[in-house]
């Protein structure tokens, strides 16, 4: 008998810790109030695709494209009087041509960690304020001048060729 009440007591014992623990460990997670309300007065932007000549030597030797996108504060945002993507991208062809941010010639030295928080400072200095909070990288891309002048032929392969019969010519159909 008493190893009947002993287990019956060891099962109540196990089945309280184990709802117990389960409801700690199901409550909601503390939520930081502060977080919240910087992340709720962000904004997305995307910025525009960035076309900046490199310019060395006397003359143009590429083309460097870029495309950034930002999370902004909305109020700073709206009291800028320049819209927020043209004045971005005035402040990229500050960074990238004045100040040669990105030597194309020895691209082992690129640093992209580097390079946004140069934008980021960059565009906050710009604004006088801090309407930048984080600088995403969408693109960045280098094209030579001498591929822009001299694409490469598109090489196709001839799947079949045959002849029309006549000299007539069919039209091809679109699908239609």
């Amino acid at each position: 008998m008493i190893k009947l009440i002993g287990t019956g007591v060891w099962i109540l014992v196990i089945t309280l810790a184990s709802v117990y623990f389960s409801l700690k460990m199901a409550s909601a997670p503390k939520v930081d109030t502060e977080a919240a309300a910087r992340e709720a007065a962000m904004e997305f932007v995307t910025g525009y695709t960035t076309t900046v000549p490199v310019i060395s030597d006397g003359g143009v030797h590429g083309y460097l494209l870029t495309k950034l996108a930002y999370k902004a504060n909305k109020e700073l945002a709206a009291k800028q009087v320049v819209p927020l993507p043209q004045m971005i991208t005035d402040e990229l062809y500050t960074l990238l041509v004045g100040k040669k941010m990105i030597d194309v010639a020895n691209t082992g030295s690129f640093d992209l960690d580097a390079f946004r928080g140069v934008v980021k400072e960059g565009l906050n200095r710009r604004f006088g304020a801090d309407v930048i909070a984080e600088v995403y990288v969408e693109q960045i891309d280098y094209i030579t001048t001498a591929s822009v002048q001299d694409p490469a032929p598109k090489k196709g392969v001839t799947l079949l060729k045959g002849e029309v019969p006549g000299g007539q010519q069919t039209e091809k159909s679109g699908g239609h």
